[in-house]
C-alpha cells in the first residue's frame, strides 16, 4: 500500500502546518494494528493520549480541604521595631568610618613629626636635609664632595 498521504501529513505536522482534522487523521491512522515498518516509530507519539489512562489527581475532597485551609484564621505576629534597630546599619557604617579615619591619621603621625637637626647626619623632617634640600640629593652630593675633601655649598630648593 502507498502511504504518501500519511507521509505528507507527517511532513506538515513537523513543520506545524496541520489542522486539527489532519492531526485527527494521523491519530486514527496510527491507532490501527497494521502500520508500515518505516512509520512505526511515530505510533507512540500519536496514540499516547488514547493509551494513557486518565487519572484524577484532584478528587472530590480537594475543594473542601482547600476551602478549610483558606477559612482558617492565620495568626499574624506583629513586631515593634525601634528606631535604634532601624538605624543599626547606619551606626555600624559610622563606626567603620571613624575607625578607618582614626587609623589613617595614626599611620600618618610618624611621617609628619619633625626632628631637631642633628649635625651628625643633618636630616630633619621627612625626606629633607637640614638645609632644605632632598635627602637623597644632599647625601649623594655630600658623599661625592667628602671623597674630594671639599664641602659643597648647596642652593636652597623649595
Amino acid at each position: 500500500m502507498d502511504y504518501k498521504y500519511i507521509e505528507q501529513l507527517l511532513e506538515r505536522y513537523w513543520s506545524a502546518q496541520t489542522s486539527l482534522e489532519e492531526e485527527a487523521i494521523l491519530r486514527a491512522f496510527f491507532s490501527q494494528d497494521s502500520i508500515p515498518e518505516k512509520l512505526l516509530p511515530y505510533k507512540s507519539l500519536f496514540v499516547y493520549q488514547q493509551t494513557e489512562t486518565k487519572t484524577d489527581i484532584l478528587n472530590d475532597d480537594f475543594d473542601r480541604k482547600i476551602l478549610r485551609h483558606i477559612d482558617e484564621p492565620v495568626e499574624v505576629k506583629a513586631r515593634v521595631v525601634s528606631i535604634t534597630q532601624q538605624l543599626k546599619p547606619l551606626f555600624k557604617a559610622a563606626a567603620i568610618v571613624a575607625i578607618v579615619l582614626t587609623l589613617g591619621n595614626a599611620a600618618q603621625v610618624p611621617f609628619q613629626q619633625t626632628h631637631k637637626a642633628d649635625p651628625a647626619n643633618a636630616v630633619s623632617g621627612y625626606g629633607k636635609s637640614a638645609r632644605g634640600i632632598p635627602v637623597a640629593l644632599g647625601d649623594s652630593a655630600a658623599t661625592d664632595t667628602l671623597r674630594q675633601g671639599v664641602q659643597p655649598e648647596m642652593p636652597l630648593i623649595k
